[in-house]
């Protein structure tokens, strides 16, 4: 039997996980358009504003999926998580106030501006519209990265009669975590954004489109996906050693570790046993993961079994790190292999083509893999040390949380499979335009 518990706890991933595919890619798309409407106003190259007419409504999609179902993962706080609101709602409410009225108010009033204000308005208006929404989705980020990296790592509050006050705001937003979650993030988004247009542009090229616009999106997301994927290898590794720092039992799920020991193996594949608390079938790296993490050969990392009342579920956390790197290192490869090849050739082959497609969304499995790490292993805490998660669950009946969660999964399902149908829909119908709308020689010269 499924208690109300676990019902909800999977209600909540599941609702978080749709939602975080949308912003993911908003962010940095945002900045995308940014870019291709400067060029745009700059060299007056028609290029330049076909690449952007096309994005902006990929945009538009994805930014209202993302508005709908975070608030619908907002209500939950109350229906599913009452607790939570009960015992840190003076420090969860404003920072999501915050976010609402510095960020979200942006975004949605300048977005009319950006779909429709074109020959409405002057073209720095419009531009200007742009880069307004883009501040905003980042801001967006900035303050919900903050709330979740103060529920990971809180300070700045002190307890009375049960309930959490804010003594310091300044300790509570720019807490431990938050520098390198919020990095972190950014540059996931930029990574997701970019692989998106990347495998929508090969798509685009692929069904024939003879156009230069998805060859110009080819290239800059190709580009951009070669700066950001070893920076984010570098601001991970710098995550991580934040988190060992004040979250060493997420850095001992995340390693298979389970005795305290110095000169801990670096773990290449292993499956945990939380049974008899060790690893079958490890392939590992002597001493690798105490470099990593110490910078020195015998440096020690704690184990789980220094954490007995606070040990989360090893599994997801162990497998969930592991896809999260493998994709990244995967990222770098195809990202640099890709562009330089480009470089070489101006062109790719057909297979490189197909690659960047199917790499489409990529970066949505590399988020969802990190977020399941960073989620995952803060259990059994919602607040780390202050909050654990049973005593912040509802006493509604598990039949009722069971039917919710059930529409909810059929409607996220409907909805995602749409959005992936509507966006190369989209792309299709771009490649099937008028002879008079399809570039002349000057513009498939233009580089």
């Amino acid at each position: 039997m499924l208690d109300t518990l676990l019902l909800s706890r999977i209600q909540f991933a599941a609702n978080i996980s749709f939602h975080i595919l949308f912003p993911t890619i908003t962010i940095a798309l945002a900045w995308f358009l940014v870019f291709f409407k400067v060029r745009y106003d700059r060299t007056q190259h028609p290029v330049w504003l076909r690449a952007y007419r096309f994005w902006v409504k990929i945009f538009a999609l994805t930014f209202a999926l993302g508005v709908v179902s975070g608030i619908t993962m907002s209500f939950q706080f109350g229906t599913n998580w009452p607790g939570f609101m009960e015992k840190v709602g003076n420090i969860a409410g404003p920072l999501l106030g915050y976010e609402v009225l510095t960020a979200f108010f942006m975004e949605a009033t300048f977005l009319g501006v950006m779909l429709f204000g074109m020959k409405r308005v002057s073209p720095r208006v419009h531009t200007l519209a742009t880069i307004i929404v883009a501040v905003g989705t980042s801001l967006s980020a900035f303050w919900i990265l903050s709330l979740n990296s103060w529920m990971q790592t809180p300070t700045g509050f002190e307890v009375r009669d049960g309930v959490v006050f804010p003594t310091d705001w300044f300790a509570v937003i720019f807490n431990p975590s938050f520098p390198y979650r919020l990095a972190h993030m950014l540059l996931a988004s930029g990574l997701t954004a970019s692989f998106l247009i990347a495998g929508v542009s090969s798509y685009r090229l692929l069904k024939g489109d003879d156009k230069k616009a998805p060859q110009l999106t080819l290239k800059v997301s190709l580009t951009v996906a070669t700066l950001l994927a070893p920076l984010q290898m570098f601001v991970g590794d710098l995550h991580g050693l934040n988190t060992f720092e004040h979250q060493p039992q997420k850095v001992a799920a995340m390693e298979g570790v389970w005795e305290s020991e110095k000169g801990a193996p670096l773990l290449l594949f292993a499956i945990p046993n939380e049974k008899t608390k060790s690893n079958d079938f490890e392939i590992a790296i002597p001493n690798m993961a105490s470099i990593i993490l110490t910078h020195e050969k015998d440096g020690e990392i704690k184990g789980l079994n220094e954490f007995p009342n606070a040990t989360p579920p090893v599994k997801p956390v162990f497998f969930g790190f592991r896809i999260m790197v493998g994709m990244g290192l995967l990222m770098i490869v195809v990202a640099v292999y890709f562009r330089y090849t480009l470089w070489r050739n101006n062109t790719l082959a057909p297979w490189q083509l197909k690659t960047l497609v199917a790499m489409s969304f990529s970066g949505w499995l590399a988020t969802l893999a990190g977020w399941y790490v960073t989620e995952i292993g803060r259990q059994p805490f919602l607040v780390t040390g202050v909050l654990r998660v049973e005593d912040a669950v509802t006493a509604v009946a598990s039949d009722n949380v069971l039917i919710s969660l059930v529409a909810y999964l059929t409607i996220y399902t409907l909805l995602l499979i749409a959005y992936i149908r509507t966006l190369f829909y989209t792309a299709d119908k771009s490649v099937e335009v008028e002879e008079y709308q399809r570039p002349s020689i000057e513009e498939n010269n233009y580089a």
